[in-house]
């Protein structure tokens, strides 16, 4: 009877420690497609139609993220002269902490000063910052997004890039 208790003891505790053990592997697993349904599950909840993923933003996204780790800047990435322009979210934060829903999160945390509205007349503070990364998250206009990681630096850097661009001036979001 000893030997069954133990057994479950240990049965237990693995089944409880196994998510640490293996997860740290799979921490990032599925990056893409758990970014793009954090994305859609916000805007399911503002009735706003879902975004596709696009490979060509997340190229873009993923070059800019990676200047930005080399580099230590953190900034948007300027226009190109002659394309469209593109909406553009970025992130920093400690390499290998944040889950990828956690680094949407963070933007989607600005709902709290968000107020249905023209942009930039949509924030309950008066102060656009506090609310653009959530604005271009939920831009009724925006159709196709795509992002990528970075960790060449001391900091992870997240980039998302969404088309049609949202925060436009006039407009509501």
């Amino acid at each position: 009877m000893r030997f069954y208790r133990r057994s479950n003891v240990a049965t237990l505790a693995l089944g409880i420690l196994a998510p640490f053990l293996l997860g740290a592997s799979d921490f990032r697993v599925d990056f893409n497609e758990r970014i793009l349904a954090e994305h859609n599950r916000e805007r399911k909840e503002m009735s706003v139609a879902p975004l596709q993923w696009d490979d060509e933003l997340a190229a873009g996204a993923r070059e800019w993220a990676r200047y930005l780790s080399r580099t230590g800047r953190f900034e948007h990435s300027p226009d190109s002269p002659g394309q469209e322009p593109l909406g553009e979210n970025i992130w920093g934060g400690t390499p290998a902490h944040y889950s990828p829903e956690q680094m949407v999160r963070l933007w989607i945390a600005e709902k709290k000063n968000y107020q249905p509205g023209v942009f930039p007349s949509n924030s309950r503070s008066g102060r656009v910052e506090d609310v653009s990364h959530y604005t271009q998250l939920i831009w009724r206009r925006t159709t196709r997004v795509g992002c990528a990681l970075s960790g060449e630096g001391e900091e992870e850097i997240l980039v998302c890039r969404y088309s049609s661009p949202g925060n436009v001036i006039g407009q509501p979001a």
